[in-house]
């Protein structure tokens, strides 16, 4: 009887010190909310549900942060330079991860797509988003990609427009 309580003790013992938090997956109720933040993305919808009201997002930056607000006003601004944008859905990559402190973040590996509305150049670029979530909203976003083919472009636009212009005074 006792080997049989010790035996038992045993099992109790191996099996939870091997039970472990998923710590990683691809497949997660946050994976979800960062495919509609993208799907919304896509089709110019900015609910922002999704964020919580104090949310922080960097783009390719550390420092400077947009607020919800301001980060609806970012996405306008810049929609004004397209005929078209959005996010690709081929080769899409989603994961989740919870690190060493517990938090949950979700990064994006995505290729992004626009074309210019002046020039009707086009342009891909790969970009990265990382999420953290806290209670199932989003309370800081990182997003970093190459923004030179684009700024070089709207450079160009606006160097031809000032040579137009400069020639219609003469």
């Amino acid at each position: 009887m006792k080997n049989l309580f010790l035996l038992g003790l045993a099992i109790v013992l191996f099996t939870a010190c091997n039970q472990q938090d998923k710590r990683y997956t691809q497949n997660s109720p946050e994976i979800d909310i960062v495919k509609k933040v993208i799907k919304d993305y896509n089709e110019k919808k900015y609910s922002m549900t999704d964020f919580a009201d104090t949310s922080k997002t960097y783009f390719n930056t550390k420092t400077d942060f947009l607020t919800v607000d301001k980060l609806v006003e970012f996405h306008q601004g810049n929609d004004a330079n397209y005929s078209n944008r959005g996010f690709l859905e081929e080769d899409q990559e989603y994961e989740m991860v919870v690190t060493d402190k517990g938090h949950t973040w979700v990064n994006a590996w995505l290729d992004w797509r626009a074309t210019i509305k002046e020039s009707g150049k086009v342009i891909d670029m790969p970009i990265h988003l990382t999420y953290r979530f806290v209670d199932g909203k989003i309370v800081t976003n990182y997003g970093y990609w190459d923004p030179t083919e684009i700024v070089l472009e709207l450079q160009e636009i606006e160097r031809k427009a000032a040579a137009q212009s400069a020639e219609a005074e003469e």
